[in-house]
């Protein structure tokens, strides 16, 4: 009812306020506010729907009206009909207020346009005929908002009206009817991202032509066709450059042809027409202009040179026209006025945006047109004040009405100020603003009348001219405007007076920002008398430009006698003028020429201004002089910075002395005054936290003046006290009392007034930063102490501050404020989210369960599971009984999207606090001990219910942040297990929720961007591994298949609703999350082959569907081969976009597989977000067939499919010869290979980790099986660049794992290589079996002469980037960096586990290299690799307990076995190269022993002792047997010997038993020789003692096995000596029955060790055995009384010695089992 109140308003019942145009526009505008303020700002979202629907009733009424008018046949009564003129106002009204609501409620407005009842859009398009043209644009503009708020509806609305635009051609109303939506539809098109079809632009191009040509044939038509026909070339244009370029030359020939060739056919033309065809031809022209106009603005990018040159032949006609417009006037009289006005204006509006050098010809003849124009006779004053407040400044606005500035009512506010509604915009002024870019978001644009228009227009375009007129021009054309201005009277005068300083202001603008100078001293004259008449004028809004001016000019000259000049001008005013005008003025020019100068440099006259304002300030008689001369004093201490310093106190005095004078009433006073101790607390800034006696009065004065203006009635001054006491508590927090700030914050958050709410939130944003915690609890505390001091809106007791304010942004309207609230609640979250858990996830829940479908859902009843029962995804919506009313009601969309963007904010902040946040066992355990403490894993169903609300809600953008919420909470809480079913984890009980939000997003109706985004969820869902039963995850992956089926059939088969590129970014969206979910099923397959090898494997498990990867990759592979030609067709599309562009001509004229040409800009996006998942897909999917087998269904005969029109499987019928299968794979391996290289050559900042990962896994798989290798290992220069590019990854990424993964694939290619070499070498000496040996060519690098050339050898391209990988962990390998003289004593390191991964990785790939080269390359590396492998032994061999090896020691010694046991060391053209240089490695061991510069190192001699034993065993005898080298090596074993720690020993006598056993006595006997009796002497030593701990007991259990092995090795004649030696020593150990039962477990053992040892030798030596129990018959005795007592234990299994099981005569060492 009340709608329809206020709308008869407008209506025949109320004549007067529609008596004229400017009466209706402004009583329409006024309506519609009423309307907006109510229904758009007081409703909650269903209330809207019902409001729409009434609307939309009105519409109906209002409709039938209108029908039943005109089916009266006299048409002079359908013309005249009072109803009709009536009935527009209340239509437009209606409609705009119908548009605002739907744009409001966005996509949950589909039930309402769905509704066939309502039917909405019929009623809407139906009064697009309506007679009048204002109801035409407002039916226009309302499904604007419909396209914008649903972009489903774009296509068919835009499809729909162009059909009824063809079909009505004849109907002049139809034809302006339908131009203007399908011109309004296309407007929207940039704020929908999914676009329309690309095709679209070429229907409508051909349509504008269509109505262009056809205008002629009939003249009751002519005039509309012409403008519609310009109109849709002019809405098409804001589709941008991708469509427009496709019809740019059809546009430019249009444009040419709409104006004569020459001056000479413009006069025919002038002498031909008559006034008809003079109105029509102008509509055309200025449409013309409109649409180039339109070009320029939205297509900038396609304004080459060349389009330039094209569009400038028509402009001198239409200059030219411009300059004989005013004889045509007068010629054909009135008809003609409107539309010259429009063609000056379109014109002028064009010749702004283009450069000026494009008409340079033709300035001078332009600014005379434009004088002509701003010194016209017939506007009124009122209208043209519209003017002024663009060119003041923001801040001097707010001292002529502080209202102006945005208030909920800032309409009414302009229409009082600016009076009589002169200035009142509205859509039919100008039809072509309905495809702008949006004004205000989502008001309806209001073009002033073109009258008005046109001078503004006039005044800028001036401003371009007159700067680059020549001088002597310029200098006319001033005097000639204050010719003018002297020579008009009274009002007149006023208006000539306004429209020449906005065009002096214009001009002086961009004189300054252009840096251009002014002219002689005549100009600067003249411009001084312009201005100053201004400054003296009645109007302030004229008085505030022209102080803007007077600064600018200031500026533009640039002269400091000069500007001394203009302020002492200002000086001598003041002094003298006692009137109002002149003393407001001047003040204000004194504040913009510091504010532009910068404190007019000397202090002087600083200290003069100060002074004169001071005065003025005090003048009492005049509020309006004390608001200007203190709004100019901020002006002044804001520029003067710290010059202002000295007069800091008598200032602040004056304030304070004037904020308790001043009576209330004058706020304007108060809100000077206020900005005045705002800028001197900026200018104090941090000394105001001192505690000097002085800083501190300033700070009690500061504190003071705010506690008066607080206390003021007028909203603006609280304003300006919070906005003080905001910059207080930046300078000095402690300070400023917070208490008492908040709670004046809290009382004012729900102020009616806009400036105060905004004022406060500013503050609140600010405080919130620093310290939230206390603020939030001061909000809280005052809540409850003063329940009725807060605004009843503000429910702070209940909901906290944190509801308060997101109750506030569900209300608010107003887009900085909404922002500002965002920007607190985020801070809040930040600070707070962790400690007030159960409150924000509250806060959430309510706001997302609040929304009207749901009321209804509660989430999956866990114990229904629990109890057997098997959910099914549609029974997840269960009812829940009524709970308290909510807080929130009915929230807005919008207040919900940015809820479900809070859960996932609060995911994120647990994540970097406790760990227990993930961990429900941990979590339960810890709530236990202290029921105070939260933990979001507890609040899981919490979380899974809100993001499953949000996912499948009516809104879009809702449904979108929903299942990202599912996204976090899945990748977040996917390992988290559950406590009571080991084996199991926590999401699993969740998902039939997860099933049930995530089906209704692969509906045919939904959005393509959804659907790619649900596609995600699916993949990380079954990619998480939550759920391990098939049965259960088929019911999610059968939605993947359903994608998969659907997008088979490429881009054709997609929805026509939106643009190509949308559906390219679905079916990447699906190929990806395919991609994904086979990757984890090939490594999940893997990691199981693995664990098979290492564990049994139980049938019990296999039926448990534990065995879930193999299932997985099986459901995977029903599709492979489907899936495995999309994502090969995805990848060439992606190679094909990512073409230079120099290659654009050779693309598919197409397009690719899944985009069509046109868009492929567009299309980019979605391959760079989608390529790198389906490249490591494929790569995997390709060595799984190990590229030798041809897909199933991919016969030779048939390699191409419809899904794949590109040239990689050729089409056979395209007459190109069909391709072998090993082409094939050539093809697809360089496919993969260069789209690879391409992407990591040149990585960009913003390139993933995810992508670079999948990248270099890709790169890992292909180089996984044989062929790929191959095909790398015979093409060096591949080779080498690829190497060069992992080069580079490393050095710009600094993420181990990437590194990692970069070193994985370097192995791989040496491997490749190293392949290569020995495929070479074999099939040589196969094909020269018969030929010499020494004529064989040398195969490997540095061939003959051993030249490793830098950018041609592998070999040298993988030694840099070794070196770059070790050098960046261990500085100390590189002399140069560490600035000393080879080999420097620095103290061993441990590396990070990182980092000794990656020096491992480095190493692995060092040692490999000899095998690579020919014997004289391997002799050019070998000192390089053997310097860099020792270097990383000294450098990290550092003592661990237990004499442990550290994994980059073991590594060193590991590449260094690889290294010394290479065939190149024994290769005849190398070996005595190699034997001296490992001669010369093992020395450096050696001398890793003696300390140099006389400082001992801590380095570990078992990592030193093992490395010489790698060389003893591992090079060929004569390396290591020259005596000076064996001496050595024996005495570190000597040494090692004597150490005390028993670990060393352990680890000694291990060492030396693999060297007693080397089977070259040349090599091993020295050492018996020289080791043997100090072990024997050592082991009597222990006899003797008898061992008492268990490491001693190792160390003799060692000692005896080197005896043993001793024996072994010995010569018959020495074997009984050692055994004779040997006995005695075990016997001594053996222990009696009765012993035996007392012994300690060493003794135990060390007894059972000795029995069986002794039961080993004897039957070997048993002559020798004999002897010696014959010589001892102690010894006899002994052993007998062991056997007896030990009879029953040697039943029981062997002792524990078992495990270090005796190498045997193996001459090779085997390091990982042995030491490392």
């Amino acid at each position: 009812m009340f709608e329809l109140e206020l709308l008869s308003l407008v209506s025949q019942s109320h004549p007067k306020a529609t008596q004229t145009q400017i009466d209706a526009v402004c009583c329409r505008r006024c309506i519609s506010f009423i309307l907006r303020a109510t229904i758009g700002g007081l409703l909650g979202e269903k209330a809207q729907i019902a409001a729409a629907k009434d609307i939309c009733q009105t519409i109906w009424k209002l409709k039938k009206v209108m029908d039943a008018v005109l089916s009266d046949g006299n048409l002079e009564t359908r013309l005249g009909s009072t109803d009709v003129a009536a009935s527009q106002h209340m239509l437009v009204c209606a409609l705009q207020e119908l548009g605002n609501l739907i744009h409001g409620l966005g996509t949950t407005a589909a039930p309402l346009l769905q509704d066939s009842s309502i039917g909405l859009l019929d009623s809407v398009i139906s009064v697009i005929l309506h007679p009048s043209i204002s109801v035409r644009l407002a039916a226009a503009w309302c499904l604007h908002c419909i396209a914008v708020a649903l972009p489903s509806y774009l296509t068919p609305l835009l499809d729909r009206c162009i059909e009824r635009l063809t079909v009505l051609k004849s109907s002049p109303e139809a034809v302006t009817g339908f131009s203007f939506a399908v011109a309004a539809l296309l407007g929207a098109v940039k704020h929908c991202p999914l676009g329309i079809p690309h095709g679209k632009g070429k229907i409508i191009m051909t349509l504008a032509e269509d109505l262009l040509c056809s205008a002629t044939q009939n003249s009751r038509l002519s005039a509309q066709r012409t403008q519609a026909g310009w109109l849709l070339i002019a809405a098409l244009m804001t589709l941008g450059s991708a469509v427009v370029s496709h019809h740019l030359a059809r546009v430019l020939l249009l444009w040419k042809c709409v104006f004569p060739a020459s001056p000479k056919d413009l006069e025919t033309e002038k002498s031909r027409g008559d006034s008809f065809t003079w109105q029509v031809t102008l509509e055309g022209r200025a449409g013309a202009l409109s649409a180039i106009k339109s070009f320029v603005s939205y297509c900038g990018d396609l304004l080459t040179e060349e389009v330039i040159q094209r569009l400038l032949p028509p402009l001198p006609c239409a200059v030219d026209l411009l300059i004989q417009l005013s004889s045509i006037l007068k010629t054909y009289g009135n008809p003609l006025k409107t539309p010259s006005v429009v063609y000056r204006q379109r014109l002028y509006e064009l010749l702004i945006l283009l450069p000026p050098e494009t008409y340079e010809g033709h300035l001078c003849a332009i600014l005379k047109e434009l004088a002509a124009d701003l010194t016209a006779p017939d506007i009124q004053v009122a209208a043209s004040t519209f003017l002024l407040p663009p060119l003041c400044h923001q801040d001097d606005l707010l001292i002529l009405s502080p209202l102006l500035q945005e208030t909920d009512h800032r309409f009414i506010e302009e229409q009082l100020l600016l009076g009589n509604g002169g200035a009142c915009g509205s859509l039919e002024y100008d039809p072509y603003s309905i495809y702008e870019k949006d004004v205000e978001g989502d008001s309806v644009p209001k073009p002033l009348p073109p009258t008005l228009s046109v001078i503004s227009s006039a005044a800028k375009l001036f401003g371009v001219v007159c700067a680059h007129v020549g001088e002597a021009q310029r200098l006319l054309i001033l005097e000639q405007l204050l010719n003018s201005m002297k020579h008009t009277k009274g009002a007149r005068q006023q208006v000539v007076q306004l429209h020449v300083v906005s065009s002096i202001s214009n001009f002086l603008k961009y004189v300054a920002d252009s840096k251009g100078s002014l002219g002689p001293d005549e100009m600067r004259r003249l411009a001084l008398t312009l201005v100053m008449g201004a400054l003296e004028s009645a109007n302030p809004l004229l008085r505030c430009a022209a102080a803007e001016a007077w600064a600018r000019l200031a500026q533009v000259v640039d002269d400091g006698a000069f500007t001394a000049g203009l302020a002492q001008v200002s000086f001598d005013k003041l002094k003298s003028a006692r009137d109002v005008v002149t003393r407001t003025g001047h003040s204000l020019a004194l504040g913009s020429l510091n504010r532009y100068l910068g404190g007019i440099s000397s202090s002087q006259h600083l200290n003069s201004c100060i002074g004169i304002l001071y005065t003025l300030s005090q003048d009492s008689t005049s509020p309006d002089v004390q608001t200007w001369a203190l709004h100019s004093l901020s002006l002044v201490i804001d520029s003067a910075g710290p010059l202002f310093y000295v007069h800091v106190e008598p200032t602040l005095s004056l304030i304070i002395m004037l904020l308790l004078n001043v009576p209330p009433t004058h706020a304007e006073v108060h809100q000077s005054l206020g900005r005045c101790l705002n800028a001197l607390i900026t200018t104090l800034g941090p000394e105001l936290q001192g505690n000097s006696t002085s800083v501190s009065a300033l700070r009690t004065s500061c504190l003071l003046g705010c506690a008066v203006m607080q206390d003021n009635p007028d909203c603006l001054v609280q304003a300006q006290a919070i906005s003080c006491l905001q910059q207080l508590h930046m300078f000095a927090p402690r300070h400023v009392n917070l208490s008492s700030l908040v709670s004046c914050l809290c009382v004012n958050l729900c102020s009616p007034y806009l400036l105060l709410r905004r004022a406060v939130l500013a503050c609140l944003r600010q405080l919130v930063q620093r310290e939230a915690s206390e603020v939030s609890e001061h909000a809280v505390m005052l809540a409850k102490d003063s329940r009725e001091k807060l605004t009843p809106d503000a429910n702070i007791g209940e909901m906290g501050l944190e509801g308060a304010l997101l109750a506030l942004l569900d209300k608010e309207t107003d887009q900085r404020l909404c922002h500002d609230i965002r920007e607190t609640l985020n801070h809040m979250l930040t600070s707070m989210a962790v400690e007030k858990l159960s409150l924000w996830l509250k806060l959430c829940k309510e706001v997302l369960a609040a929304s009207a479908d749901f009321a209804t859902i509660t989430c999956v009843d866990t114990m229904q599971e629990e109890e057997g029962h098997k959910l099914d995804d549609a029974s997840v919506l269960t009812t829940r009984s009524d709970e308290k009313p909510h807080p929130f009601t009915n929230p807005r969309w919008a207040t919900r999207v940015f809820a479900a963007e809070c859960v996932c904010r609060i995911i994120n902040q647990c994540e970097n606090a406790n760990s227990a946040h993930f961990d429900i066992a941990l979590a339960q355990e810890m709530k236990k001990r202290d029921s105070r403490n939260d933990f979001l894993v507890l609040h899981l169903a919490d979380l899974i219910r809100m993001a499953f609300m949000a996912a499948t809600d009516h809104s879009d953008q809702l449904r979108l942040s929903g299942l990202e919420t599912l996204l976090v909470v899945i990748r977040r809480f996917a390992t988290v297990p559950e406590p009571e079913f080991p084996g199991h984890v926590i999401l699993e009980q969740y998902q039939a929720n997860v099933g049930a939000a995530l089906r209704p997003a692969f509906t045919s109706e939904t959005p393509p961007d959804v659907t790619a985004k649900a596609c995600q969820v699916c993949s990380a869902w079954i990619a998480s591994g939550v759920v391990s039963d098939l049965s259960d995850l088929r019911r999610v992956h059968q939605l993947l298949v359903s994608s998969l089926t659907k997008i088979q059939a490429g881009k054709e088969a997609l929805s026509h609703l939106y643009n190509e590129s949308a559906s390219t970014m679905e079916i990447l969206a699906v190929l990806k999350a395919w991609a994904e979910v086979y990757i984890i099923a090939v490594q999940r397959h893997k990691n199981n082959k693995q664990t098979l090898k290492t564990t049994s494997y139980s049938e019990e498990s296999v039926r448990n569907g534990s065995n879930s990867s193999y299932g997985l990759l099986d459901l995977v592979c029903t599709d492979l081969g489907t899936l495995s030609r999309l994502w090969l067709a995805a990848l060439q599309d992606f190679a094909l976009l990512t073409l230079p562009s120099e290659f654009a001509s050779q693309l598919p004229i197409d397009g690719g597989a899944f985009y069509t040409a046109e868009t492929s800009e567009n299309a980019k996006m979605h391959y760079y977000n989608s390529w790198a998942l389906i490249l490591h897909a494929t790569a995997l999917w390709l060595t799984s067939t190990g590229f030798v087998v041809a897909d199933p269904d991919e016969g030779a005969s048939n390699l191409s499919r419809p899904v794949t029109p590109t040239s990689m499987c050729q089409d056979s019928s395209s007459g190109a010869t069909v391709k072998s299968p090993e082409d094939v794979y050539t093809d697809r391996f360089h496919l993969l290979l260069g789209i690879s290289v391409e992407f990591l050559c040149s990585l960009r900042s913003d390139a993933t980790m995810e992508s670079i990962t999948a990248c270099l896994h890709a790169l890992q798989a292909l180089l996984d099986v044989p062929w790929p290798r191959s095909k790398i290992g015979s093409d060096q220069d591949l080779g080498i660049e690829l190497l060069n590019v992992l080069h580079r990854v490393i050095l710009t990424r600094e993420s181990p794992s990437i590194q990692l993964a970069s070193l994985e694939v370097v192995r791989q290619i040496i491997c490749a290589a190293q392949e290569h070499v020995k495929e070479k070498r074999r099939s040589a000496e196969v094909d020269d079996g018969a030929a010499e040996k020494e004529t064989l060519p040398e195969f490997g690098e540095g061939k003959d002469t051993g030249g490793l050339v830098p950018g041609k050898s592998l070999v040298f391209a993988t030694l840099e980037l070794c070196v770059c990988i070790l050098v960046r962990q261990l500085p100390e390998l590189n002399p140069k960096l560490t600035g000393s003289s080879g080999v420097k004593a620095s103290k061993p390191q441990i590396l990070s586990e990182d980092g000794s991964r990656l020096v491992s990785a480095a190493l692995v790939i060092i040692s490999e290299l000899p095998a690579v080269c020919s014997p004289e390359g391997s002799i050019s590396i070998l000192p390089t690799i053997l310097y860099l492998t020792i270097g990383v032994l000294r450098e990290t061999a550092v003592k661990l307990p237990g004499s442990q090896l550290s994994s980059t020691v073991a590594a060193s010694l590991q590449a260094l076995k690889g290294i010394l046991s290479s065939p190149m060391a024994r290769a005849e053209k190398s070996h005595t190269a190699w034997t001296d240089l490992l001669r010369s490695a093992l020395t450096t061991v050696l001398d890793c022993w003696n300390p140099v510069d006389g400082t001992h190192q801590e380095l570990d001699e078992v990592s030193l002792l093992t490395a010489i034993t790698v060389f003893i065993l591992s090079t060929s005898p004569e390396v290591t047997t020259i005596p000076c080298l064996q001496r050595s090596c024996i005495e570190k074993f000597k040494a090692a010997l004597e150490i005390k720690d028993p670990m060393v020993q352990v680890k000694t006598y291990q060492l030396l038993h693999s060297i007693f056993q080397y089977p070259n006595p040349a090599v091993s006997y020295p050492y018996i020789y020289s080791l043997a009796s100090s072990i024997v002497e050592k082991l009597q030593e222990i006899d003797k003692r008898k061992p008492e701990d268990t490491t001693e007991l190792q160390i003799f259990q060692e000692g005896i096995k080197v005896l043993e092995s001793l024996i072994i090795i010995a010569e018959e004649q020495h074997r009984s000596q050692l055994v004779a030696c040997l006995l005695p020593i075990l016997i001594s150990f053996l222990l009696d029955e009765n012993a035996l039962g007392s012994a300690t477990s060493i003794m135990r053992n060390l007894h059972d060790f000795a029995l069986q040892n002794l039961m080993q030798i004897g039957p070997q030596y048993s002559s020798v055995f004999k002897n010696v129990m014959a010589s001892s018959p102690a010894l006899k005795a002994r052993l007998e009384a062991a056997i007896k007592g030990n009879q029953e234990s040697i039943k029981v299994k062997l002792p524990s010695s078992k495990h270090t099981k005796n190498p045997g005569n193996n001459s090779s060492i085997q390091l990982k089992t042995n030491f490392l």
